[in-house]
């Protein structure tokens, strides 16, 4: 299953949830609201044993602290 990056628009915060089938029914899980966007997430991927980015840079942008790439900018 997929784990999708969402901001909720009541109080701002982001996380990540591992979603079944549809998105309905994802609540914050700092406030509770169910007022959430899903975010579009880089990835990366394995292509003949080198790693890619879905950025097209080869890795990790300079400000990621790894995990979720949320302090890329």
């Amino acid at each position: 299953m997929p784990i999708y990056e969402f901001e909720c628009e009541a109080c701002g915060e982001t996380f990540e949830e591992l979603v079944f089938g549809s998105t309905e029914g994802v609540k914050c899980k700092k406030c509770g609201s169910d007022r959430v966007r899903r975010l579009m997430s880089a990835f990366g991927f394995r292509s003949g044993g080198k790693f890619v980015s879905s950025s097209g840079a080869g890795g990790a942008c300079s400000g990621c602290a790894g995990g979720t790439c949320s302090t890329c900018h």
